[in-house]
């Protein structure tokens, strides 16, 4: 296997690593903010390290062990290409919630709700 998809299969499986953990801390009642620091100490990397890591650092073999470790998961688990896993309850009741107001309202409303949401990723990045 190459390294760009070695490099690819470790960021899709870590950030598939953060998603079931955020579903399962929510779903325990935690608060969305803060989620990201608390697994990145699950990680025992900074939340600078998990940023990075989420978007454009390269996972060496010494990290991606380090997180399989962390995540209960076997050596090599992240280096392997997995199926998605499809819409998580909370991604599907978000898009049937954005497609009512997508369909509830008029071109006018249709340019703010994509000006928001536009709007709310630059400020994520």
């Amino acid at each position: 296997m190459s390294n760009n998809n070695i490099t690819v299969h470790r960021r899709r499986n870590a950030v598939a690593l953060f998603q079931q953990y955020a579903e399962e801390q929510m779903r325990l009642g935690a608060p969305p903010k803060g989620l990201e620091q608390t697994f990145a100490q699950r990680l025992q990397v900074s939340p600078s390290m998990w940023s990075q890591i989420k978007s454009s650092r390269p996972i060496g073999d010494k990290l991606a062990r380090q997180i399989e470790a962390a995540c209960g998961k076997d050596t090599g688990w992240l280096d392997d290409e997995r199926e998605p896993q499809g819409l998580a309850p909370s991604e599907q009741q978000f898009l049937e919630l954005a497609l009512k107001a997508w369909r509830s309202t008029n071109a006018d409303g249709r340019k703010k709700l994509k000006a928001m949401l536009k709007e709310l990723m630059r400020g994520a990045g």
